[in-house]
């Protein structure tokens, strides 16, 4: 499973920006994707996750403001924020998870930098 991530960028604080997430390879037996997010200093945050089937989390920071989705192939995962804030600022990275027989193995995106300014 190969992921790419795109749509990062600078933008003003209360702004838009919309993350997207290819992926390619065997994703038949992916269940979850989701973005993570790491700021400079800070440890990596789960921001919104998406489950087969539909159903959606955030971290209590975005809830409100941020909107995960998926295209029905499961080939594009979407991060809409809305009302963005200086704090929101990071480097945001995609993931899929694939179970296996015991566990699961996860596959990531390469970052997509995201700045808010204030």
């Amino acid at each position: 499973v190969q992921l790419q991530a795109c749509g990062g960028g600078l933008v003003q604080a209360g702004g838009s920006l919309r993350l997207s997430c290819a992926a390619s390879g065997s994703i038949a037996g992916i269940n979850v994707m989701g973005w993570y997010r790491q700021a400079p200093g800070k440890q990596r945050e789960l921001v919104a996750t998406f489950v087969s089937g539909g159903s959606t989390r955030y971290t209590d920071s975005v809830k409100g403001r941020f909107t995960i989705s998926r295209d029905n192939a499961k080939k594009n995962l979407y991060l809409q924020m809305n009302s963005l804030k200086s704090e929101d600022t990071a480097a945001y990275y995609c993931y899929a998870e694939q179970p296996t027989d015991w566990s699961a193995i996860t596959y990531w995106g390469q970052g997509t930098l995201v700045t808010v300014s204030s």
